[in-house]
């Protein structure tokens, strides 16, 4: 995802209704979120659909990251020995 820009990326949402097909194409080009405002105020953000699928692949990372280290500190772990036996008991070798 692209650095937000101050000067170009932050649109009242009357501006965004009228001219929503240009936006669209402006966020699918550039990569750059749009925040749309409403009452001078951030009201959402419009991402490419691109730009929409590498959020949500890094938090689902984070996410699974987070999962093992809580596992890891939870004491739910298995030594390499451990994964090996099991793996050629399930699946031969």
């Amino acid at each position: 995802m692209r650095k937000l820009r101050l000067s170009g990326d932050f649109v009242p949402i009357s501006e965004f209704k009228a001219q929503a097909a240009e936006w669209l194409r402006k966020a699918g080009a550039t990569g750059s979120p749009v925040v749309v405002t409403q009452n001078g105020k951030p009201a959402g953000v419009l991402l490419s659909p691109k730009a929409f699928d590498e959020l949500t692949e890094r938090a689902r990372f984070v996410m699974a990251v987070e999962e093992g280290l809580a596992d890891a500190d939870a004491g739910r772990v298995r030594s390499h020995a451990q994964v090996a036996r099991r793996m050629k008991t399930r699946f031969g070798g």
